[in-house]
C-alpha cells in the first residue's frame, strides 16, 4: 500500500503552547514546522507556494501579535483556497466561529487544551488529508485524459496526476478552466484577462506570473502548449 507524507503547520504565539502542541503533533504527522505569529505563519505559506509545496494543513491560534490568526487565514486563502484549518484559541467567540463556517476549518479547539479530543480531532484531520492525496478509484464519464499523466474531472473541476489531486490556486484553476472550456481552441492572453481578471487592461505580468506557476506544477508532462504572440491551447484530448 502507498504511504503519503504529511506536513503541517502549526501557528502559535504562546511558547508553552507551542512546545505542548509540537510534542502532540510529531506523534501523527510527518514533518511539523513551527512559526510564532501570523505574520511568520503567512510567510511560511507564500515561501512553500513559491517553491510548489504546501501544507496539508495549518493549526493556528487566532489572537497573535502582527497578523491575527483570522487575518492570516484570509490572505492564506487567497494563494490556496483549498487549504485546511484547524483552530486553537483560548476564547470560545461565537462571531469568529459563524465566519470560520465559511472557511475550510476541519476543527475548533478552546485552551486549555483537552488532550483526548485534540488527538482525535488532529487524527480525523490526518485522515482526511491521506484521503485527499490517494488515488481515485471510480473513474466517470466526465473524466478528459489530458495526456499521459494529467486528467481532468469535470464534475469536481479537479486535476489529477497520476489519479492524485494537483493542489491549485484560484486564478490557477480558472485559467486552467479556460482551456478546458475551449478545448482545441487557442486562447489569446487578453481573452484570459478578461475571463479570469475581468479586466483586459490588468499588466500582462499579473498573466504570466498565474500561467508560470500553473505551467511549474505541470512541467513533468505539460499538456499546456504556447504559442508565442499568440496564446495558449490544449491540443489533445481523449473523453473517457
Amino acid at each position: 500500500m502507498q504511504s503519503f507524507k504529511t506536513k503541517v503547520l502549526l501557528v502559535e504565539d504562546e511558547d508553552l503552547a507551542r512546545k505542548t502542541l509540537s510534542f502532540y503533533l510529531n506523534t501523527i504527522f510527518d514533518e511539523v514546522v513551527l512559526a510564532k505569529d501570523g505574520e511568520e505563519g503567512l510567510n511560511l505559506v507564500k515561501e512553500n507556494f513559491q517553491n510548489n509545496e504546501d501544507f496539508d494543513l495549518v493549526i493556528t491560534d487566532l489572537n497573535m501579535p502582527n497578523l491575527s490568526g483570522m487575518q492570516m487565514i484570509d490572505e492564506i486563502l487567497k494563494l490556496h483556497p483549498i487549504q485546511r484549518f484547524i483552530i486553537v484559541s483560548a476564547h470560545k467567540n461565537e462571531e469568529d466561529l459563524l465566519k470560520l463556517i465559511n472557511l475550510r476549518v476541519s476543527g475548533y479547539f478552546v485552551k486549555p487544551l483537552d488532550i483526548d479530543n485534540m488527538m482525535l480531532m488532529l487524527q480525523k484531520a490526518k485522515d482526511e488529508v491521506i484521503k485527499d492525496k490517494q488515488p481515485l478509484v471510480n473513474l466517470n464519464k466526465s473524466l478528459i485524459t489530458l495526456n499521459n499523466s494529467y486528467t481532468f474531472d469535470l464534475s469536481s473541476n479537479k486535476l489529477y496526476h497520476n489519479n492524485l489531486i494537483v493542489k491549485l490556486s484560484k486564478k490557477e484553476s480558472e485559467i486552467l478552466d479556460v482551456l478546458i472550456q475551449n478545448l482545441g481552441e487557442l486562447i489569446s492572453v487578453d481573452r484570459f484577462k478578461q475571463i479570469v481578471w475581468n479586466d483586459i487592461n490588468i499588466n500582462d505580468s499579473s498573466f504570466r506570473t498565474v500561467m508560470k506557476r500553473l505551467k511549474d506544477k505541470i512541467k513533468d508532462d505539460d499538456f499546456i502548449i504556447s504559442h508565442k504572440g499568440y496564446g495558449y491551447i490544449i491540443e489533445k484530448v481523449l473523453v473517457k
